[in-house]
């Protein structure tokens, strides 16, 4: 049995310098819809989707230095199949050459957020049950028992705008999408 993790690619976040150029292009042109937006750490965020039941497919973080840059990369993102495979996972970073480990909560998922070899900022996640307003970035514990971080992170999502179920969530973003869809 191979012991490697079976990461599947999940979404990319870029940094923009004009973020209500971007999402109207990616909104009216494109065919994305706005399923998130809201500031973290001075920045404008924006997710964006096609599919009810990802959250977001495309992030656009607001950054003056992006225009005219070719660095415009704020991550690469993988989902793991459980929390439990994403505990794993972070133990097998322990002596690999990654900086700026960070665990968090983001209430619909937990992530592990680092740096490789290269200096890529990578996002190793897995979702949660729950559907909170985003953006949302609160620390995690890895060293807490699977259960406890579960039961903490439902506990902090219970107090969030918009908490959910993250059924209740996927089904209210199907029939908005399909009747957005439907106007064009």
């Amino acid at each position: 049995m191979d012991p490697r993790p079976r990461l599947q690619f999940s979404h990319v976040g870029l940094y923009v310098s004009d973020t209500d150029a971007i999402v109207r292009f990616y909104t009216e042109v494109m065919g994305f819809f706005v399923t998130d937006r809201g500031m973290l750490n001075g920045s404008s965020i924006t997710f964006l989707s096609q599919n009810p039941s990802e959250h977001h497919q495309i992030v656009f973080i607001s950054s003056p230095e992006a225009e005219g840059s070719a660095k415009v990369l704020n991550q690469m993102s993988f989902r793991l199949d459980s929390l439990a495979t994403l505990l794993e996972f972070a133990k097998r970073l322990d002596g690999e050459k990654v900086t700026d480990l960070e665990p968090v909560i983001h209430g619909n998922a937990w992530s592990l957020y680092f740096r490789d070899p290269a200096g890529n900022r990578v996002e190793v996640f897995t979702d949660s049950d729950w559907y909170i307003e985003q953006p949302i970035k609160e620390p995690l514990d890895f060293s807490l028992s699977e259960d406890e971080i579960r039961r903490q992170t439902q506990a902090f999502c219970e107090r969030q705008p918009g908490f959910k179920p993250i059924e209740e969530w996927q089904a209210e973003m199907q029939v908005l999408m399909q009747a957005r869809s439907a106007e064009r």
